[in-house]
């Protein structure tokens, strides 16, 4: 169900980042991103990183020869296509399989269930914040409503935040795993720290094919892939943290 959930998601996610760079002039292969995400996700839940090889060197091949076919029948910018089908779906696919080998990590209901909070906290936190106190911006061409001031507001708040998360979670008897409070704050922060560099990256690409939302999916809020921008660096920064240091 869970794998199922984040296939759809990404899958949706992948739709919407061809159609920018469709509306940006280029022309990736849909159909190529697509399977590629279902495959990368699919191979991800079933084996984890084992088949990991031969799919991306499948999906190198399949788009080089695609866009090879291409430029014969007279697409000249043919080599760029190329370039973003690969990359779109490393970027929407690889990545965002990362929820997925978080979730079947030890206790990984409970990491996610940190990790995803600590992005949406800091979020807001960052929002509310900036909005009250915002003078120094941090990226006037790629998102002028970002300043300092929320940026540092929502990593205190999303450190702060997923803390007192993990200590209601053990407080309710819920959680006895290898989650401690230490390690939930520097997930809150690490995470807070860098998640904004996924907002960024994808302000930076409907900056540059001059879209305002991904898709309008989610009335007032856009579409996939800008509500998960951010989770797909969460999710392998996330998934790394913990793999390494704490289980």
């Amino acid at each position: 169900m869970f794998a199922g959930t984040v296939a759809l998601i990404l899958l949706l996610a992948s739709l919407e980042i061809v159609k920018l760079f469709r509306a940006g002039g280029f022309n990736p292969a849909l159909v190529i991103v697509l399977i590629s995400t279902l495959l990368l996700v699919i191979s991800r839940q079933i084996d984890e990183f084992t088949s990991s090889p031969w799919i991306l060197s499948l999906i190198l091949l399949t788009s080089m020869a695609y866009h090879l076919i291409q430029y014969e029948r007279g697409k000249d910018q043919s080599l760029a296509d190329f370039a973003l089908t690969f990359t779109s779906s490393l970027y929407i696919g690889w990545l965002g399989a990362y929820l997925i080998s978080l979730r079947n990590s030890q206790d990984g209901m409970w990491w996610m269930l940190l990790v995803l909070p600590a992005i949406w906290i800091a979020d807001g936190g960052a929002y509310i914040i900036g909005k009250r106190f915002g003078k120094h911006h941090i990226t006037p061409r790629l998102s002028p409503k970002k300043t300092w001031e929320g940026y540092i507001g929502g990593i205190i708040v999303g450190t702060l935040g997923v803390t007192l998360l993990a200590l209601l979670y053990q407080y309710v008897g819920a959680m006895n795993t290898s989650v401690t409070t230490l390690s939930a704050a520097i997930i809150g922060f690490v995470v807070s720290v860098l998640g904004i560099f996924g907002d960024l990256g994808e302000s930076m690409i409907k900056r540059q094919v001059g879209i305002k939302d991904s898709g309008n999916i989610l009335p007032g809020h856009g579409g996939v892939f800008d509500r998960i921008d951010s989770w797909l660096w969460a999710a392998v920064i996330g998934y790394y943290l913990i793999s390494w240091f704490f289980i």
